[in-house]
């Protein structure tokens, strides 16, 4: 016999890892011990060392559901054992170096509890046990007890209480612990607040839903709004009531079973859609469904999640149809949490309330995750997966103290500790002054969790983000290092790390995206850029044009036509096509002020952005023409009409590739000039929008090769906001691997400015070690 001390880093505390090695160790006759620290959980074992190697292995290989194990190690231990068999020991606490799970979905054990009559858990909405349900939504600090949770709330009756003492029950150290008897009950509320005594709160809750009804209903993360997602007037009601007009809603289904009526479903999607972390998926719609064309007005899919808590389950088998699931606020707003505040903020929406006593301490948004080139990658990262860490690659294991701040639009922080990088849940855009606060709570939350101070913070270059400022503030006020990251080089950076490249890597990066503040002073969005972790060289991008009337020019698409056309010469456009909408709407502006902002750069700087060179093509095609709802919407609207004609044998536009100012440029003048013919012959727009499509995947797959051969790279990266277009990610992958070229496409971290954060960390780590 021999004794061993394993040490397990990760997400290893509540998530039943003690009893599951404590059971693990019974079964092989084992002797020792097992207790939570703060660096995760330490193990002390006696046996032979044959039976030691399978314990050490299984800890490995079957871990609890929501355990994630970044580290294990053992050493030999030279004291003898001497206890009588394997115990659990109370924890001992210390500088705070384990992981916090994320909130996970219902699991199939719970869920047959709640479906059981027989079973004390039986129809209750608030059933849990360590394998799912609450965790970052309900911690106020470490450690994770129930005393620190909003759980504090609720004394367990005696029956929990033995589950909750019972190493070998599922719900051994399950801080949210409940039953009927002890636990968070479901409140139902009128319009104007007024607590109801219904029979029923969940009945009165699907009546009114079945009725065409607005219903906000308090999840894990946030409280929603809810109809029947198959009654058009309903849709269109919450919409105009919510004034979120054109943004496609989110849907919640019964069952997978439900969601086929609906939209195509793969194999890859439904192993999303049943995850632990419960996404959003976004499908392809099926053109017979009957799901309400305002869910999703002019686009050709539709995002689907599945019920996460028993809450969502019970309510989803009381209703015939999926429903809309959309946040709680009116638009642009974070999303209420809070009961009080729901009521006040929602009354004007919402025609009930079905709410809970358990209250919500963290904000967490729905994740969204689509899957394109062959794998699932998320667009939004939330409840499900924040705050799950990245162990950082080979280079960067004594990573410690940078807290990067992210950008100004679906922001995210990241702070770097003990070699893994810990991103925040998204929360939004800074842009709204009402998002601040969520951020500035959410980054004191993250430190106390973490027991981190930083030593050094990385910011956005672009110095009118809130995030910048803040960051800079905080540096300034603390006297921290503070290093400004490029946002490009950023995304790149970002992709990278993910992918595990160790520290002395370099690979081109393609970053297409709307905008970001470019090393000289212009705003860049189509760029091409030879990339270590430290540094970056611009190699090429695409043509700048100026954005008219600055950020309006985000807003309205045809400011975007108007410059690229100004850039042929407006005056002999406007003559050679005088018979075209495109050419007549654009005369009604005020050409005259518009072709003087161009010309002395008035409030009109120069931007190679690929968001606004689809804004621009979207417009020419009367999509979007005067304004736009959303970020995006143009474009997603163009990818549309694009994905019904593009194929292999799609013809491109001519395009001009050649140096500028020592940067490799596409131009676009050939382009239009073909473009504006097409419009000219009455081609279909369909057939404009592939061929636009194909012109972009042609020019900057041909860009890319040329520039990686030159630099000797064999991997490249796709990174960038415009690449979540499926046809434009797809198209771009399938040309340069067949040219033989590694492709790393973000999986995990999304691809938009969500991710900024984890490169903006790790770029400010890797220039303090040059």
């Amino acid at each position: 016999m021999i004794g061993i001390e394993v040490r397990v880093r990760g997400v290893v505390q509540g998530v039943g890892f003690r009893p599951f090695v404590a059971n693990l160790a019974e079964d092989l006759h084992i002797k020792g011990q097992v207790w939570n620290d703060a660096e995760g959980v330490l193990i002390q074992a006696w046996a032979d060392k044959s039976v030691l190697d399978i314990f050490v292995q299984s800890i490995q290989d079957s871990a609890p559901p929501l355990a994630k194990i970044q580290y294990i190690e053992s050493v030999v231990l030279d004291k003898v054992c001497h206890l009588k068999g394997f115990e659990i020991i109370t924890s001992i606490q210390g500088k705070t170096a384990t992981g916090v799970a994320a909130d996970a979905a219902t699991c199939a054990e719970c869920l047959a509890d709640v479906q059981n009559q027989e079973d004390r858990h039986y129809q209750y909405p608030f059933t849990n046990c360590t394998h799912c349900g609450p965790r970052l939504s309900i911690i106020r600090e470490v450690p994770y007890d129930r005393a620190n949770t909003s759980m504090s709330a609720f004394a367990m009756c005696d029956a929990c209480l033995a589950e909750y003492q019972n190493p070998k029950d599922r719900r051994f150290h399950a801080q949210p612990n409940a039953c009927p008897d002890c636990g968070p009950q479901l409140l139902w509320l009128d319009k104007t607040g007024e607590v109801l005594d219904v029979e029923d709160a969940l009945d009165e809750a699907a009546r009114q839903i079945k009725q065409g009804l607005v219903v906000a209903i308090k999840g894990i993360g946030g409280i929603h709004l809810a109809c029947d997602a198959t009654h058009e007037h309903a849709v269109n009601m919450l919409r105009q009531r919510k004034r979120r007009f054109d943004k496609p809603f989110a849907l919640m289904a019964k069952d997978i079973g439900q969601i086929h009526q609906y939209a195509h479903i793969t194999a890859d999607d439904t192993a999303a859609l049943i995850g632990v972390a419960a996404p959003v998926v976004v499908l392809q719609a099926k053109e017979d469904s009957t799901i309400a064309d305002s869910v999703s007005p002019h686009q050709s899919t539709l995002g689907f999640m599945l019920p996460y808590t028993p809450l969502h389950h019970l309510l989803m088998q009381k209703l015939d149809h999926s429903i809309v699931l959309t946040s709680g606020n009116v638009s642009d707003e974070p999303q209420c949490i809070d009961n009080d505040d729901a009521v006040a903020r929602l009354s004007g929406i919402a025609d009930g309330f079905l709410l809970h006593n358990r209250d919500i301490v963290n904000r967490l948004d729905d994740s969204v995750l689509k899957v394109m080139a062959d794998a699932p990658r998320i667009l939004r990262r939330a409840r499900g997966f924040s705050p799950s860490a990245l162990v950082l690659p080979q280079g960067f294991e004594n990573a410690h103290g940078v807290l990067a701040m992210g950008g100004e639009l679906k922001n995210t922080f990241c702070l770097l500790q003990y070699g893994q990088a810990i991103m925040s849940q998204h929360m939004g855009d800074l842009e709204n002054v009402a998002v601040h606060e969520d951020y500035q709570k959410n980054l004191a939350l993250y430190q106390q969790l973490y027991d981190f101070t930083p030593t050094h913070i990385a910011v956005d270059k672009h110095q009118d983000y809130f995030s910048t400022q803040w960051g800079t503030y905080l540096a300034e006020e603390q006297g921290l290092k503070l290093t400004q990251v490029q946002h490009h080089h950023a995304h790149i950076v970002a992709c990278m790390a993910e992918h595990g490249l160790p520290l002395g890597s370099e690979v081109l990066g393609i970053a297409l995206d709307g905008l970001g503040m470019g090393e000289d002073g212009t705003f860049w969005g189509g760029e091409f850029l030879h990339v270590s972790y430290a540094s970056f060289k611009r190699l090429g991008s695409i043509q700048e044009a100026p954005m008219l009337g600055g950020s309006q020019a985000m807003k309205e698409p045809w400011r975007n036509a108007f410059a690229q056309l100004q850039a042929l010469g407006w005056d002999k456009v406007a003559h050679d096509f005088s018979a075209l909408p495109l050419i007549q709407k654009l005369g009604q502006k005020p050409v005259a002020n518009l072709q003087v902002m161009c010309n002395k750069g008035l409030n009109s700087p120069q931007a190679s952005s690929t968001g606004r060179l689809f804004d621009a093509v979207a417009a020419a095609l009367d999509i979007c023409f005067e304004k736009v709802s959303f970020e995006g919407q143009a474009a997603m609207a163009l990818e549309v009409l694009a994905e019904q004609r593009l194929s292999l044998k799609t013809e491109v536009y001519p395009v001009e590739i050649k140096v500028l100012d020592g940067v490799w440029r596409i131009l676009w003048k050939p382009m239009w000039l073909a473009l504006l013919n097409d419009l000219k012959a009455n081609v279909l727009a369909t057939d404009i929008a592939a061929k636009f499509h194909q012109t972009v995947i042609y020019a900057a797959s041909k860009q890319a090769v040329k520039l990686a051969c030159a630099k000797k790279c064999s991997q490249v990266v796709l990174s960038g906001g415009v690449f979540q277009n499926r046809l434009l990610l797809e198209g771009v992958q399938q040309q340069l691997q067949t040219q033989g070229f590694d492709v790393l496409i973000p999986r995990d971290y999304p691809m938009n400015d969500g991710g900024l954060a984890l490169g903006q960390a790790v770029i400010a780590l890797a220039k303090s070690k040059t």
